[in-house]
């Protein structure tokens, strides 16, 4: 019996043993959970009922745009928009199924439903399917992390055949259309499913199941519309509609600055360089999250429309302009030797204040779709176009020549053929005889204009003898050129401006004598208008200006806001001369169109308005859209003309520029013509404006 009890005796201590370490183990559980509850419980309970606020941005109407005469130029006009939220814990089954009940209630245009985003919705429509596209051999590389789930994605998606996806229904197309709105999205921002042609009795349905469809609600959007159709309307710019939004190469330019990426920005021009004005304020909502669920909103700020813009433009006098183009463009185009001309400018000016009045350009094209020819906007021409602009820029010639001291106020010249060795003659269009500064400019003498470049240059003219320049002269006169604003930027508010061409080939004198009458180096017709802008403000080079005004927004729809802030004249450089140099080239321009002789007088001579002029006539080599059609440089003539009036009291100026009128014979004065109507437009204008408030002055105080 002691011998049975020694065996027995291990059993209950191992069993003791073993209840002593469960003991051990439930008493440190029991002391953990305590810990957990009684020390760290407020914490966790805390992170229970933790909540997260994400602000995010409403977009709200842009600025609005009017003409100097504050009459509408761009609006927006109001349409019905459907949007949709989605939210940080929607499912993807749960967007499709509000997307099924959407479409239901609209119709959703189908066009831009791509195969990609067929694949993708037949894959979450067919999920058993879609998995058995995978192969157990591939999962497992996922599992061994030698692929990744998004790589088996694709690989469903390169596997969707093209049978699978024939099965859809026109409904279930609009399903996906509608779905693919709702995944371009970004969490807690509205993103727009349909703002185009939503009906009233769809927003009325939509309004009514709002509850079926969490994410989705009605609300306003906004439209860009233009009063004066095509009307400057490359000048004016667009902006990207809500599926495009930012534009992807300047998507961190714009993220940085609080925009989402299905905001609409302005793409170019008015709309891009006035962006930061135009865009407003977006109202501020702050989301208040629970567990990934919105639980509360509040707003932080209201949001404000964009600023108003009140440009420099007439619209009116910028319709007149347009036509005149048109109308001279069509009776030139059907004569003899025109085949390359196919477009016309004309800038107006104040040339006291630098507001550009008019910015007119119109050029010929081919109607993509009916193949016929049409005259079309070409407005930006004047900034992103250049041409060799012939004797227009004399005056800058002779100031230089002042400048330099290479002439001085009555030198003279006498006017025949110069005979340069190893070249064909250079003159006038004829031999002039005796010239002074005044009268070569009247009567646009090249001559002069070659003797003073040759004198700049530090050279001699001896007949079919080198002339022996100083090359330096390109460089001298080039700089002295662009303090009236030739061949560099102006400084106009708008992208993208051309700066012209400077001609690179110094080997032969002739190409400076070419320089000093503007047929070598290339301009804008920006840049012309200026030019002689300054001449006519007293040396003053202004920066000119497309934006008069930016006005605080205006609750009222036909009333503008208060001024914000006024953009004033701002002077580039003044030419800081002698006032005799000036006068001198003023008393050239007016004689050019108000004395017999002058090459404008036929137009301008006996006009009220007492305009000064200078016409320019450029041999040029065609440049254009047909260039590729020939195997050689095509010879053609560019013509221009520059002016302001009245003479004494300049209060506008003008440049006109035609390139590539016509080949050979005969001549045409389409430039002069063009600048003769555009002046009598424009106080004609005038005229009925001041006739019209005298009118209405007159009404009032007869009531009175």
């Amino acid at each position: 019996m002691a011998k049975e009890k020694k065996k027995k005796t291990p059993i209950p201590f191992r069993l003791n043993f073993m209840f002593f370490l469960i003991f051990i183990l439930f008493s440190s559980l029991i002391i953990r959970l305590g810990i957990v509850q009684i020390v760290y419980g407020d914490d966790y309970l805390r992170e229970v009922d933790r909540t997260e606020n994400d602000v995010a941005n409403t977009p709200v109407p842009r600025g609005k745009m009017y003409d100097r005469n504050l009459n509408p130029v761009v609006d927006n006009e109001p349409r019905n928009a459907i949007t949709y939220t989605k939210y940080p814990n929607t499912k993807t089954a749960d967007m499709v199924k509000t997307a099924e009940v959407l479409a239901t209630l609209i119709e959703k245009d189908t066009k831009k439903v791509t195969l990609p985003d067929k694949k993708d919705f037949w894959i979450l429509k067919h999920p058993k399917e879609a998995e058995a596209l995978i192969t157990k051999a591939e999962k497992k590389k996922v599992i061994e992390k030698k692929l990744e789930q998004k790589d088996l994605y694709k690989l469903q998606m390169e596997r969707v055949t093209d049978e699978n996806i024939k099965e859809f229904s026109k409904d279930e197309l609009e399903v996906i259309a509608i779905f693919r709105e709702f995944n371009s999205g970004y969490a807690l921002a509205p993103s727009i499913v349909k703002n185009k042609d939503v009906t009233t009795k769809e927003f009325a349905r939509v309004s009514e199941h709002l509850d079926e469809m969490p994410g989705v609600d009605v609300t306003t959007d906004w439209e860009r519309t233009y009063k004066y159709d095509e009307t400057l309307r490359s000048v004016l710019g667009k902006v990207s509609s809500s599926e495009e939004g930012i534009p992807s190469e300047n998507i961190d330019y714009y993220l940085a600055r609080d925009y989402t990426r299905n905001d609409r920005v302005g793409k170019s021009y008015i709309e891009k360089q006035y962006e930061d004005v135009l865009r407003g304020q977006k109202t501020r909502i702050e989301n208040v999250l629970s567990k990934g669920e919105v639980i509360k909103t509040n707003t932080l700020t209201e949001g404000q429309s964009g600023k108003d813009l009140v440009l420099t433009i007439d619209m009116e006098l910028q319709q007149q302009v347009e036509k005149i183009i048109e109308n001279e463009l069509r009776k030139t185009k059907a004569k003899g030797n025109t085949y390359l001309l196919d477009r016309a400018f004309v800038v107006l000016m104040d040339p006291n204040t630098g507001e550009v009045l008019t910015m007119a350009g119109r050029q010929y094209g081919r109607n993509s779709k009916t193949g016929l020819t049409e005259m079309n906007d070409f407005a930006l021409g004047n900034i992103t176009t250049s041409y060799t602009m012939g004797s227009s820029v004399k005056g800058a010639t002779v100031y230089t020549g002042f400048q330099t001291g290479a002439i001085a106020p009555g030198s003279a010249f006498f006017d025949r053929k110069l005979h340069l060795a190893g070249a064909n003659p250079k003159g006038s269009y004829s031999d002039l005889g005796y010239v002074t500064d005044v009268s070569a400019l009247k009567k646009s003498s090249n001559v002069y204009m070659f003797m003073t470049a040759i004198k700049i240059a530090g050279g001699h003219y001896i007949p079919n003898r080198p002339l022996g320049i100083n090359r330096e002269a390109y460089s001298i006169m080039r700089n002295h050129y662009a303090q009236f604003g030739l061949g560099v930027r102006t400084g106009i508010d708008l992208p993208n401006e051309s700066v012209g061409f400077k001609g690179v080939d110094m080997s032969t004198d002739g190409l400076l004598l070419d320089l000093s009458i503007g047929q070598y180096d290339t301009y804008t017709p920006m840049q012309l208008a200026q030019y002689v802008s300054t001449i006519a403000n007293g040396g003053k080079r202004l920066e000119p200006h497309m934006v008069r005004e930016i006005r605080n927004p205006s609750n009222e729809h036909n009333e503008l806001g208060s001024v914000f802030k006024t953009m004033s004249p701002k002077v580039l450089n003044d030419l800081g001369g002698k006032d005799v140099w000036l006068q001198r080239v003023q008393e050239g321009f007016r004689q050019v169109a108000q004395e017999p002789g002058g090459t404008a007088y036929k137009y301008f001579g006996g006009k009220s308005y007492r305009a000064a002029a200078k016409t320019g006539t450029a041999e040029a080599f065609y440049d254009g859209p047909r260039r590729n059609q020939y195997s050689a440089p095509v010879p053609t003539i560019n013509l221009t003309l520059v002016g302001y009036a009245p003479h004494n009291n300049p209060e506008v100026a003008f440049s006109v520029v035609v390139p590539w009128v016509y080949q050979g014979q005969p001549s045409d004065d389409i430039n002069k013509r063009i600048g003769r109507d555009v002046m009598d437009a424009y106080f004609k204008l005038k005229e009925k404006r001041a006739k019209g408030e005298s009118d209405a002055d007159k009404a009032v105080e007869s009531t009175q």
